[in-house]
């Protein structure tokens, strides 16, 4: 039995501060248009594994966790996959511990070790529980450690880390897709796989081009119009998207510098800006 219903959902497409930014009277800030509201990034991919069992895997737990998930009506979580640590992808963390309520299971926790190790430290009631002072309502996680290039297989999908460059802090990326009975790659991709998930970056190694080819869904960061050192302007994310060539490139972590509407219109035909509760299938 294959997958069934795979979907990708757009939990928040905003950079750090979310759209509108406190204290700010822009005209994006100010804007009508619900795509100009971005709260912090993350996304989920949804879909029935090849048991018949709904399935949603995050990526990245925003700050924003709790209204995303509200929002998407999202009544489990059976992975999570993180990109890197910092606080607009990890704040998130403690509000799942609503799924595994819900679902009376623990989760499973996929990142690099460096990224498992500030988990630890931070939200060292969750992972060093038997020294709470009082045993309280905590989310339980199973965590995994991955490296770039080494793929690691969930519920009937591969989930492949790339490795991808945030300024001069290597993060990661995700190259995922659907497996055959065989538990290679499937040669008929479901939905929007194989897709990409490049979030944060300002630099793709040379190592990570060959993951990168023959998408068709690439997720990828593009901040603003004005040079930044740790992430993608519009004119580079524009420019490696053209180079990766995916059927459908959506850009995300934009910040309030991007009216959704203006810049979406000159956007080349096979390229559109994402927006928060954007469902690709």
């Amino acid at each position: 039995m294959a997958l069934d219903d795979l979907r990708l959902v757009i939990l928040g497409s905003g950079t750090s501060a979310g759209i509108p930014v406190i204290g700010c009277g822009c005209g994006v800030c100010r804007s009508s248009d619900p795509r100009d509201r971005r709260t912090r990034p993350a996304a989920c991919v949804t879909f029935r594994d090849p048991g018949g069992r709904e399935r949603v895997i995050l990526i990245d737990t925003s700050p924003d966790l709790r209204e995303q998930a509200l929002r998407e009506r999202l009544k489990r979580c059976d992975a999570i996959v993180y990109t890197h640590n910092h606080v607009d992808h990890t704040f998130g963390l403690d509000e799942v511990r609503r799924f595994n309520a819900l679902m009376g299971a623990p989760i499973d926790v996929y990142a690099e070790a460096s990224t498992l190790q500030y988990l630890k430290g931070v939200y060292r009631h969750i992972f060093a529980r038997e020294a709470n002072v009082n045993d309280s309502f905590v989310a339980t996680l199973i965590p995994h450690a991955v490296e770039p290039g080494r793929p690691f297989d969930l519920y009937g999908l591969r989930w492949t880390p790339l490795r991808l460059l945030h300024g001069r802090l290597p993060i990661l990326g995700y190259r995922v897709e659907a497996l055959d009975d065989e538990g290679c790659p499937a040669q008929m991709q479901p939905g929007p796989l194989p897709l990409a998930y490049c979030t944060d970056v300002s630099g793709v190694p040379p190592e990570a081009w060959r993951r990168l080819t023959g998408l068709t869904t690439l997720i990828l960061d593009m901040l603003r119009y004005r040079k930044h050192p740790t992430h993608m302007t519009v004119d580079e994310a524009i420019e490696t998207a053209d180079r990766i060539g995916a059927r459908r490139t959506y850009f995300t972590h934009m910040t309030h510098d991007i009216r959704h509407a203006e810049l979406d219109a000159g956007l080349p035909e096979t390229m559109a800006l994402a927006f928060d509760g954007l469902v690709i299938v």
